[in-house]
């Protein structure tokens, strides 16, 4: 595929500045791109690499120097850099029907222009949407309803009545309502408590590899829309998850547990439960979450506090035991001190 950049800009929303019919047919890094490619520039510390790069183009933040190459100017060059990649390298899926050595059960509905690879399985009931791709492995749970233009990637497994919705994708090895961690003690043993509840994945929501979202126990688990969730996640049974959210790798989220809007949790965060995370909250890497956190807040550490004051001690850890033995010898040089005045006294 060739594109102008005229036309390019068009898709982008930005304006061209240079050849506006100068062609390109791919992508490549500052370093690397060549002629008949563009590139781009999101962040500023590498503004020197557009001097020396070969690329036909680059996406530039309106006003940085193109030092004389065509360019075109976007606001945000990193979302522009996504969009040149569905254009140029995300080829249009080709619906394939349902093929041989799937299985489907009785009283499905599927939608129009599906694609069910062998070895993916649609159990009664379960109703598909238009656009919709499973991959061999694939297990649905009688009773599932799943959107339009959805992918499910190997070996995903959604659990019965659980609802997917618009767009989803879900990557390999992930399971979608698998049963929450409920017991009841009788003093001597534990005593399933069954989880009747679901999960409810709305639109556009991406989900990695090998994450595991919980059924409730009663109601539902909700992962809002736009919600974005990174590999080996655990969401456990009855939480609501709010919309546009980044759940970063190795997260754990415990039962009961609210998120609002735009909550971004980094990587190996736990967050205790029947807890509330307010909108905009930002929690750093390796972060222990024992309580309720108000909107916009921004902590590290474990248990987590304000992020700038964690910043402040972990700059003083390295310096622990030059403190202790500088301690050491003032506590020292007092007692010796508390006893001349005694002698004196």
């Amino acid at each position: 595929m060739t594109k102008t950049l005229a036309e390019l800009a068009q898709c982008l929303g930005g304006r061209v500045v240079g050849d506006p019919e100068a062609t390109v047919r791919g992508l490549g890094t500052l370093d690397d791109a060549g002629e008949g490619q563009i590139t781009f520039l999101a962040n500023p510390r590498y503004a020197g690499k557009v001097a020396t790069c070969r690329a036909t183009a680059v996406v530039l933040p309106p006003g940085a120097e193109g030092y004389g190459r065509n360019v075109i100017e976007v606001a945000n060059p990193y979302l522009a850099f996504a969009k040149l990649l569905q254009i140029f390298h995300v080829e249009p899926r080709k619906a394939l029907g349902v093929m041989a050595g799937a299985h489907i059960g009785a009283d499905v509905r599927l939608g129009a222009e599906v694609t069910i690879h062998p070895g993916a399985t649609v159990m009664d009931g379960a109703i598909l949407g238009n656009r919709v791709t499973l991959y061999p492995g694939v297990v649905l749970y009688p009773g599932v309803v799943v959107g339009d233009d959805v992918t499910l990637h190997a070996n995903v497994t959604v659990r019965e009545r659980c609802r997917i919705g618009n767009r989803v994708i879900i990557h390999g090895g992930t399971v979608i309502g698998s049963d929450g961690f409920g017991y009841a003690p009788d003093g001597r043993e534990w005593h399933k408590i069954p989880q009747i509840g679901i999960v409810v994945i709305e639109d556009d929501v991406e989900i990695g590899a090998n994450a595991a979202i919980d059924r409730a126990a009663l109601e539902v688990t909700r992962i809002g829309r736009g919600t974005k969730i990174d590999n080996l996640v655990q969401i456990a049974h009855n939480c609501v998850i709010g919309e546009n959210c980044m759940i970063i790798s190795q997260v754990g989220i415990s039962g009961s547990t609210t998120l609002g809007d735009h909550v971004t949790l980094a990587g190996q965060v736990g967050v205790a439960g029947h807890l509330t995370i307010g909108d905009n909250a930002m929690v750093g890497a390796k972060s222990g979450i024992p309580g309720n956190l108000p909107a916009g807040s921004m902590v590290s550490g474990l248990p987590a506090f304000a992020h700038r004051d964690w910043l402040k001690a972990m700059a003083v850890v390295p310096r622990l035991p030059e403190l202790r033995k500088t301690i050491s010898t003032l506590e020292k040089r007092i007692a010796q001190l508390e006893e001349a005045v005694k002698r004196e006294a």
